[in-house]
């Protein structure tokens, strides 16, 4: 197979638009994704948790699941090994390194607790994300965290909160690269509440409070992030769009929007140049819900693509930080890791491929029926002879061949682990 040959002919077809390839695989090359950490464990962290709760479901028993940090490591280098680029990744505070007879609650992590985490960025020149982690505990059982109207359980909430704070400003500092700490609670009710305004009321107040603690906006990025149901919520979510738009517009922080967490029929490209218009940035969480929350493997399908083609469109590759979110436990984890990291970057290099200035011209004249085909007939362009020439410039396999190195691990570490 001639790579290169391949690639030098579908320069020449983009350069007939005006498109130049090289720069797209430039641009792409900058670009980096925070790889989620959770995938690999199916969300069970390292506390002892004895289930997930928080409207959080991970389905499946495939074999091979990380047990240990070791492993868990172990599997994300795997992983990363696969994907072109250099990347982030995105830690929940539930994957704290705990030793032995350490009994610290989520109320007193300290950043001691996540020095191996970083550490193992050092060493790989990786940038680390973080997450407060407001759920799969006893005291949000009921549904309820930084809205609880117990003052008690909010208290303990709000203190995670703070701790998760001093935790991020340590790795940003540490690694000299700014860390995003987004916040998403589970909290709502399971039939209509009686009651709307006050929870969000409550939730305001515990944001406010964790923002009031001083810390580094150079090393810390603080977003917020909505839901509009989970299982065993559904009626209401007090962290609603609506809600964390306002939040964030008010207190100058990010907005993140999880393309999972909207009604089944809405999509969350048309919303990222809206935000831009009024925000320095945006944080995105990419995952594929099917029929609800569900989290499911990124594949590239038409919304990814359009998430992609408005984040390039918008001139925005340096303003949207991008992570993925799912867990898919009914099959192979790190396959799953590839497969959305790689398809993510395709879809961008698949926006950046098109000739956008051209297509808003046809558009701006009112030329649409050019517009149109021109669209349409780029569908078909050969962007995966650029994607390929890009993965062996960057040293990782090609196509489907990276799933070799895969099952041989599979056989020979996943297996082993009973």
């Amino acid at each position: 197979m001639d790579i290169t040959r391949r690639y030098e002919e579908a320069k020449e077809l983009y350069k007939n638009f005006g498109v130049d390839t090289e720069l797209a695989i430039e641009k792409l090359s900058q670009v980096s994704i925070s790889m989620h950490c959770w995938q690999g464990d199916d969300v069970t962290g390292f506390e002892g948790a004895k289930g997930l709760s928080g409207g959080i479901q991970a389905t499946g028993n495939y074999p091979g699941r990380a047990r240990t940090p070791k492993e868990l490591m172990d599997d994300m280098d795997m992983a990363l090994s696969l994907i072109p680029g250099t990347h982030r990744i995105n830690l929940h505070a539930s994957y704290c390194i705990v030793k032995e007879g350490d009994r610290t609650d989520r109320d007193s992590l300290k950043p001691e607790h996540f020095k191996p985490w970083v550490d193992y960025a050092k060493e790989r020149g990786l940038a680390i994300d973080f997450n407060p982690t407001f759920f799969s505990h006893p005291l949000a059982d009921s549904g309820l965290t930084l809205s609880h109207p117990d003052e008690n359980i909010r208290r303990f909430w709000v203190d995670h909160g703070k701790a998760c704070l001093k935790i991020s400003e340590y790795i940003g500092k540490e690694l000299n690269k700014p860390c995003l700490m987004n916040i998403w609670i589970p909290d709502g009710y399971k039939d209509i509440p009686a009651d709307r305004y006050s929870p969000r009321q409550r939730l305001m107040r515990s944001l406010d409070e964790i923002l009031s603690t001083d810390y580094n906006k150079d090393y810390v990025t603080v977003s917020v992030e909505s839901k509009v149901f989970g299982i065993g919520l559904e009626s209401y979510t007090v962290g609603s769009h609506e809600f964390y738009l306002n939040y964030a517009a008010t207190r100058g922080v990010l907005c993140l929007l999880d393309s999972g967490h909207y009604h089944p029929t809405e999509t969350i490209s048309d919303k990222i140049p809206s935000l831009l218009l009024f925000s320095d940035r945006l944080a995105l969480h990419v995952t594929r819900a099917v029929r609800w929350d569900s989290d499911h493997v990124v594949l590239l399908d038409e919304e990814l693509r359009e998430i992609a083609k408005e984040i390039v469109r918008c001139n925005a590759l340096d303003r949207v930080l991008i992570g993925l979110d799912y867990f898919d436990a009914s099959i192979n984890r790190i396959s799953a890791w590839v497969v959305g990291m790689r398809n993510m970057m395709k879809a961008l290099l698949y926006a950046l491929l098109l000739p956008n200035d051209l297509l808003a011209k046809y558009q701006r004249e009112g030329e649409f029926t050019k517009q149109m085909i021109l669209q349409e007939e780029l569908k078909t362009y050969p962007f995966g002879d650029v994607w390929d020439y890009f993965c062996e410039k960057t040293g990782v396999p090609i196509r489907e061949n990276w799933y070799t190195v895969v099952k041989e691990y599979e056989e020979n570490v996943l297996f082993k682990r009973g």
